[in-house]
């Protein structure tokens, strides 16, 4: 699955049609659980099981798509679920839903990027509180703590999530994929390194014809029709 989610990443990266992406889980479970080292790996060389592990990443596959990444959380975001899930952009989860890292109750703990995505999202202090005591929190916490955006009845996920995509959707696309880049990137920039890569794709986007569009469609007081150039 891990590959198969690589693969897919790769192809919407290479697709230029694509605005947004959903990602969401078959069932009443968004995903859970987590691969052990195989057994015949044990004792080996630390380079096979490094190559190993990469081999069922996929967090960053997720968290490299330009494009808004919304994740619709369907039920229970547990261990390399919950990676899974932070790699998006934003989370809409079912009130049924629950979130946990259980790693270090079995002696491990998380290997595809929660102990870096996790504290940039909510914070050290509440990424150490869930890592630590591999504790499982309900949907309510999770939302109280910014671990997801939104909680909606089960029933209701899916409407709202696309809601929430035609909000993004009527926007301006390369202005979207903008502010992804400078958000995502600017967490790990000084203040100044930040404002200076916000200016530099401001300046970008003068220069496209969705900006132009934008503008023309503000003085013709009429809805923009972006094309993505």
């Amino acid at each position: 699955m891990a590959t198969e989610l690589r693969e897919v990443c790769q192809a919407i990266q290479a697709d230029e049609n694509i605005r947004l992406v959903i990602l969401t889980g078959e069932g009443d479970q968004f995903s859970v659980g987590r691969e052990s080292l195989p057994e015949d790996l044990s004792g080996s060389p630390a380079s096979a099981s490094l190559d190993w592990l990469k081999g069922i990443q996929a967090a960053s596959a997720i968290a490299a798509i330009q494009v808004p990444v919304i994740v619709a959380v369907n039920g229970d975001a547990v261990d390399h679920g919950l990676e899974l899930a932070i790699a998006g952009d934003i989370r809409v989860a079912s009130s049924s839903s629950k979130f946990g890292l259980t790693d270090l109750a079995a002696g491990a703990f998380p290997w595809d990027g929660a102990t870096q995505r996790l504290p940039r999202l909510v914070g050290p202090a509440w990424a150490r509180d869930m890592i630590l005591t591999s504790r499982i929190i309900d949907a309510t916490e999770a939302l109280a703590i910014g671990l997801v955006n939104r909680v909606v009845d089960s029933g209701r996920l899916i409407e709202e999530t696309r809601i929430l995509a035609e909000s993004i959707l009527s926007g301006g696309a390369i202005a979207a994929r903008y502010a992804k880049e400078a958000v995502n990137q600017g967490a790990d920039l000084t203040l100044d390194q930040g404002l200076r890569l916000e200016a530099d794709l401001n300046v970008l986007l003068q220069s496209t014809a969705d900006r132009a569009e934008g503008i023309k469609s503000f003085l013709e007081r009429r809805p923009p029709r972006y094309t993505g150039t």
